[in-house]
C-alpha cells in the first residue's frame, strides 16, 4: 500500500474489504492497507459515524461485517467486475421498460466515471436478440478492449483460430454485441484493412504508446453488420429502383451493405450461404429490382418465383 494514499482512500478501501470478507478482523484490516490495527479500527469508527452500519462480533470467529440498515452502503466496483454485470445483463433479452435495464443504468450513473465510460460503451453498441450458440468471452480481456477502445490507443492483441494463435496491432475502434456474440472492431495494421474479430477468440491484449483517431461519425454497429453480411460463399448484387434511404427501409443491414447508384437508384452487396432462404427475404422490397451478380441466387429467386405463380394460378 502506497504511503500517500489519503485517509478517506483507505476508509473506503476498509468498506470494501469488509464488504467482500465479512467476518474480516482489525489485524486482517491492518495487514491489506499497511497499517496498524489501532489505524484500522479508527477507519471502522469513521465509516460508524458516516452511519454506515459497520457490526462486529467478539471472540475467535468474530470480525467486522456491513449490517443492515436504512441506508445502502456506496457500490464499489472494478472496471471488470462492472463489465461482467453488463456481460450478464446483455445475456438475456430485455427491452425499453425492462426493470433490469433501467436498473443496470442507475449503476452505471454512480460509477467512477473511467468505470461507467467503458461499460456505458458496452451498453450503447449492442444488438438485442441473443443467439443461444453465442459464447460469453473473458470478462477481463473484454474490459481492456473496452478501456483501449475508450482511450483510443493501439494495442496488440494474440487470437486464436482452430489450432493456431498469432498477434495483430490493432486499432481498438469499439466493442460491439450483437445478438448475444461479441465483436472487436478494428482497423488491423498487420493487415492493413478494417477486420471486425470475435473476442471471444483473443487470449491476450497488450497496450501500446500510440494512440488513433477513429473515423469519423463511426456507427460501430452498422459497421459490424455490413461486415457479416459479406464473405458468405455464394456473393451477390442487387440493384433496386429506388433511392438508398428507402431500399433501407426494406433492407435491414445485417443483409448486405447498401450503396446509392444515383439519387433513385440504389446497389445492394451481400453474401449468403442459402441462396434459397435470401431469395425470399428479397420479396420485401417494394420497387423493381434486379439481380445483377450471382447465379445461386438468381437460380433461387426465379424458382421462387415459379412457386408464388403456381400458387396463386391455384387460388
Amino acid at each position: 500500500m502506497a504511503y500517500d494514499v489519503s485517509p478517506t482512500a483507505r476508509t473506503l478501501m476498509v468498506l470494501e474489504l469488509i464488504q467482500n470478507s465479512p467476518g474480516i478482523t482489525a489485524e486482517q484490516l491492518g495487514d491489506k492497507l499497511g497499517v496498524s490495527e489501532r489505524a484500522a479500527r479508527r477507519y471502522v469508527a469513521i465509516l460508524r459515524e458516516a452511519e454506515i452500519p459497520i457490526e462486529s462480533e467478539r471472540g475467535p470467529y468474530g470480525g467486522y461485517r456491513v449490517g443492515r440498515g436504512l441506508r445502502l452502503p456506496p457500490l464499489m466496483f472494478s472496471t471488470t467486475e462492472a463489465l461482467g454485470l453488463v456481460m450478464a445483463v446483455l445475456e438475456g433479452p430485455r427491452g425499453a421498460a425492462d426493470p433490469v435495464e433501467n436498473a443496470l443504468g442507475k449503476i452505471i450513473r454512480v460509477l467512477p466515471e473511467p468505470v461507467a465510460r467503458s461499460t456505458d460503451a458496452i451498453r450503447r453498441v449492442s444488438a438485442r436478440g441473443p443467439d443461444p450458440g453465442a459464447r460469453t468471452p473473458d470478462p477481463g480481456i473484454t474490459a481492456a478492449l473496452v478501456s483501449y477502445s475508450t482511450e483510443c490507443r493501439r494495442i496488440t492483441i494474440h487470437y486464436r483460430r482452430h489450432q493456431d494463435e498469432w498477434p495483430m496491432d490493432v486499432d481498438p475502434w469499439a466493442v460491439v454485441v450483437r445478438r448475444g456474440r461479441w465483436y472487436l472492431l478494428c482497423w488491423s495494421h498487420t493487415k492493413d484493412a478494417q477486420r471486425v474479430l470475435r473476442v471471444d477468440k483473443i487470449t491476450k491484449v497488450e497496450a501500446q504508446t500510440t494512440d488513433f483517431t477513429p473515423p469519423a461519425d463511426l456507427d460501430a454497429l452498422a459497421a459490424v453488420e455490413e461486415h457479416l453480411a459479406l464473405g458468405w460463399r455464394y456473393p451477390i448484387e442487387v440493384e433496386i429502383d429506388a433511392p438508398r434511404e428507402d431500399a433501407a427501409c426494406w433492407i435491414p443491414r445485417s443483409m448486405g451493405r447498401l450503396e446509392a447508384i444515383d439519387d433513385t437508384h440504389t446497389r445492394l452487396l451481400a453474401s449468403t450461404d442459402e441462396p434459397d432462404w435470401y431469395a425470399a427475404q428479397l420479396t420485401a422490397i417494394r420497387s423493381p429490382y434486379r439481380i445483377l451478380g450471382g447465379p445461386e441466387i438468381q437460380a433461387a429467386s426465379q424458382a421462387l418465383g415459379r412457386r408464388l405463380l403456381a400458387a396463386s394460378t391455384l387460388d
